[in-house]
Parts: structure tokens; sequence; C-alpha cells
């Protein structure tokens, strides 16, 4: 008898479960910005549980696993940035749910619908990627921000990736730590699908956000995992050998080879600014 080819199994919800949850996504982002509005007026310990309950609630929402490794650094540190590797515009709400923090955004997602006001109220820093004076601008105000005791996390990829491999991690803004002598804890992060793969549906590469909540919406469910390496002591370093150290530390976390530099600057899609 002829053995015939096997087809591999894929599973996806139905129709009715994403309709269900992207209503539930919807209310939860209107409750968002109501609690965007009086975000900026309660202290900071009322922000960070602000932004980790907001955060750990969406990713439940959109079925998004999350479990993490290692020590985020603990508050009564002064001066702590985060450093990560960029898959996903998840990747925000999954440091957040962990260890809140301000992010670094491109300055167009300030004027978008919806996403502008609550990234605004939230105390994202600003940046404008196409002018490179504006990097000591920015610089300023992380230290700042490090200096009052606030978490101040950046993508140093400076876009999103698929997953599998690393891209070169530029320097310019993890100077801040240097000015401030601020703990750099690195954090690897990687999505995988049920069958334990690399997922395919997180990366946000080259496609609309509608697509992208069309793909995660169609998985039952997506793991995240944080690894939180151990803290890089900023001293006595330039930004250049932070960067390498960081770099080296994600690509040893995730077990994959440590980038190259290559020319070129990054795509102007909007997940550089998460």
């Amino acid at each position: 008898m002829q053995n015939l080819p096997t087809r591999a199994t894929t599973h996806t919800t139905n129709q009715l479960t994403r309709i269900f949850r992207a209503a539930r996504l919807l209310l939860h982002i209107v409750s968002g910005l109501l609690q965007s509005a009086i975000y900026p007026y309660v202290n900071q310990k009322w922000q960070r549980r602000m932004a980790k309950n907001w955060s750990a609630r969406l990713l439940s929402i959109l079925s998004i696993r999350l479990r993490y490794q290692g020590m985020p650094p603990p508050y009564e540190i002064s001066r702590a940035m985060l450093a990560a590797n960029h898959v996903s515009w998840l990747d925000v709400y999954a440091l957040q749910t962990v260890c809140p923090a301000r992010f670094v955004a491109k300055a167009e997602i300030r004027g978008w619908p919806l996403l502008g006001w609550l990234s605004r109220n939230a105390g994202t820093l600003f940046i404008e990627r196409s002018k490179r004076s504006d990097t000591a601008r920015i610089n300023k105000h992380i230290s700042e921000a490090l200096a009052s005791g606030d978490r101040v996390a950046v993508f140093p990829e400076g876009t999103t990736g698929d997953g599998k491999t690393l891209m070169h991690f530029h320097a310019s803004l993890l100077q801040p730590a240097v000015t401030v002598g601020a703990l750099m804890y690195p954090v690897a992060i990687r999505y995988t699908n049920m069958a334990g793969e690399i997922s395919t549906a997180a990366p946000y590469v080259q496609i609309s956000m509608i697509e992208s909540l069309r793909r995660i919406l169609k998985e039952p469910w997506i793991n995240v995992e944080l690894i939180v390496g151990a803290p890089i002591d900023s001293n006595g370093k330039n930004r250049r050998e932070l960067a390498r150290c960081v770099e080296h530390a994600i690509a040893n976390a995730l077990l994959l080879p440590v980038p190259h530099k290559t020319p070129g600057t990054p795509s102007g899609h909007p997940s550089e600014s998460l």
C-alpha cells in the first residue's frame, strides 16, 4: 500500500473566539486611555503598578503566556537601565509586566490616534530618529529619568527582527547609563508557539499593526520568555564597550551568534520605537 503524505496539523482559533478577544482588547484600550489621563498625576509607585497591571491584562487578553528567568532590578537600586533585543510591539508590555519602565519611542508615535496619547501620558521619551542631533537631547532626558529613580528601557537594535537572529546593537542610547553610572540589565526576549518553536506570529516586521493583531489573535496562545541577565556595571566602560557586553549577554542567553555590524540605518517602521 502506498503511503500518503501527512499534513502538519495547524492549530488556530475560530472566528468567534477572535472576535471576542478583539472586543475585549478594544475595551481594554479604552480603559488604558482613561487611566492615562490620571497617570501623570500619581506618584511613581502608583505609576509602576498601573503600568504593570494594564500590561499584564493586555497579555492575558491576547493569550500571551509570560514567564521570566533571572532577577529584574529591585526598586532599591536607584539607577537601573534595561536593554533588550527587539522582536515585537509586545516586547514593551512583556517588559512592563516584569519591570515597569519608561521607553524611548520615535517621535511619529506621539501623533498617532489612541496609541500616541497612551504613550505620551505614560512618560514615553520621544526621539527624532532622522536627526542625529536629537540623540544628545534624548540622552539628557534619559539621564534625568534615571537620576530620578525611573527605570528606562531601550532596544539597541533600533528595529525589530524575526526572533531567529540578532542585529547589531547600537551604542548611542546607552550613553546615559555611562553618564550617571547606572547598572545595565540585559534582557533576552524569545517568543515560541505551541510546539515550542520560534513564533512566526509574534514578530512585527514589515507588516501593519492590523495584520500583526490578526496573526496574534489567530494563535491559541503564544509563549514569551524574558531572560534577565546579571547587571553590568557601566562604570569604567564607554558606551560601545557597554553595547558589546549587552550584545554578548543576550546572544548567549538566546543561544544565537553575536551579530556583526552592517551598514545602513533602520527602516522607518513603527516597531523601531517600542
